[in-house]
């Protein structure tokens, strides 16, 4: 049932998406941050895991021993340099944080 709320969450917010892949190094404002790679991930806190994917979102419940632990993360794509994340715990969702591809140096 879980799963069924999520995907919904996640479909009604990916129409504004016109990049070409959620995959990636994504980071946030606060100096976090995640690989995505189709069903795999690499969480904040360095935990791999697998989750929901689609070409433009992801979800996924962190693992036991992960800081964000008893939560359900979403993420949409909003562009090819953009993903929204959210975090649900316990029916609750908290307001959503904007998060950028990482900037690659060489």
């Amino acid at each position: 049932m879980r799963w069924i709320l999520v995907i919904g969450f996640v479909l009604a917010g990916v129409t504004a998406a016109h990049a070409d892949a959620i995959d990636g190094a994504w980071c946030s404002a606060k100096g976090q941050n995640l690989q995505i790679e189709g069903p795999n991930i690499r969480t904040p806190s360095g935990a791999r895991t697998t989750g929901h994917y689609t070409r433009h979102s992801f979800a996924y419940e962190p693992p036991a021993d992960d800081p964000e632990a008893g939560q359900l993360i979403i993420m949409e794509q909003l562009s090819e340099e953009q993903i929204r994340l959210a975090r649900v715990k316990d029916g609750v969702t908290s307001p959503a944080e904007d998060w950028r591809r990482c900037n690659v140096t060489s």
